[in-house]
């Protein structure tokens, strides 16, 4: 069993380093996330959203969903750790 999740997680670290040779650079300023999404956030964002701050629209409002769904999933793996410690508790007598 172990010799089968080293050959899939051997597996998913090439397809990782394939596919990194495709990303930009960081802070490349011709990135596409860089000459088309951004300059729209920072153009409409007041506009659009009739909020001040624009990481706040960027996070609350355009990207609202996205940010929700993270917090989901930070909240379920935080408590699936709790449940995980109280049944190690209960299991050891602890």
């Amino acid at each position: 069993m172990k010799a089968l999740a080293a050959v899939i997680i051997a597996f998913f670290l090439a397809v990782l380093v394939f596919v990194e040779g495709d990303l930009p650079r960081r802070g490349d300023p011709q990135a596409p996330a860089h000459q088309h999404v951004a300059p729209y956030y920072i153009q409409r964002s007041l506009a659009d959203t009739k909020t001040p701050n624009l990481v706040t629209a960027v996070l609350a409002d355009y990207r609202g969903y996205d940010t929700l769904g993270e917090t989901v999933v930070i909240f379920v793996a935080g408590l699936s750790c709790i449940l995980i410690l109280l049944r190690e508790r209960q299991t050891h007598g602890g």
